[in-house]
């Protein structure tokens, strides 16, 4: 089964084509210097797939990652999502970027690289977590706040939250139960209130479309073409400094 995984949650845009147990191709994608946010995303995705020879027509799924993160980014990578899928006629499925961020951790703690061939399940794949294996994925989230979700095995520990960073280490070490606890993603190299895990952070900062690929087969497989919306966790800074509307913007 061929997926096409992408990820739009921070700068770096993650893209990959997995056909079941196989990588095919994959790429890091950022934006050019004075370029939007992911403005040629479909450029590279098209790059993706020439060099793994696959046309939309091959194409199974699509997987997409919906946060939290990036506001602009998340909405970009759905709309662009849904837009394939529906050309396609290919089902959407959405996964957690904090999840496949951790999967991601987890490859580069296991020393694994995602260009191996996974068996079916979970725990098969490619880097897939030890039983035992802690480890809270930390996406910067702007604010002076950071996006957080912790998982053991590959299962959330509890609900992905958005807090300060000073908040992170205690809240991981609640929800790990005094398990040792690895960390990864951006919100390192953003908040220096984060340097005292500096050793405990793996070299791991953004999702990759192969993550979230391969998560979305192992998981339900739901189709949320029509329904999918981004995971944004809390309110977008518009809703924050206008509750009651912006000021000027047409009434329903």
């Amino acid at each position: 089964m061929i997926v096409l995984g992408l990820d739009t949650s921070t700068q770096t845009s993650g893209i990959a084509l997995v056909d079941g147990d196989r990588l095919l191709a994959d790429a890091r994608h950022a934006p050019p210097p004075g370029g939007g946010r992911h403005a040629d995303l479909l450029v590279a995705i098209d790059e993706v797939c020439r060099r793994a020879a696959v046309t939309p027509a091959r194409l199974d799924a699509i997987a997409i990652g919906v946060g939290p993160g990036s506001f602009t980014g998340l909405r970009i990578g759905m709309a662009t999502a849904k837009g394939i899928a529906f050309a396609a006629g290919r089902p959407l499925w959405a996964v957690s970027s904090l999840a496949a961020l951790a999967y991601d951790a987890a490859a580069a703690l296991a020393g694994a690289s995602l260009a191996g061939e996974p068996a079916a399940g979970l725990a098969d794949l490619p880097g897939a977590p030890a039983a035992g294996a802690v480890i809270a994925a930390v996406l910067d989230a702007r604010r002076g706040e950071v996006f957080a979700g912790c998982f053991r095995g590959g299962a959330p520990l509890g609900e992905e939250r958005v807090m300060a960073p000073e908040a992170l280490a205690p809240w991981a070490f609640e929800l790990a139960a005094g398990a040792p606890v690895r960390y990864a993603g951006d919100a390192r190299a953003a908040h220096p209130a984060l340097a005292p895990l500096a050793d405990r952070w793996l070299p791991v900062e953004t999702p990759s479309g192969a993550a979230v690929a391969w998560l979305a087969l192992a998981g339900p497989r739901e189709d949320v073409l029509l329904g999918g919306a981004p995971s944004y966790i809390r309110p977008s800074e518009a809703e924050v400094k206008y509750p009651d509307g912006v000021p000027g913007a047409l009434r329903r």
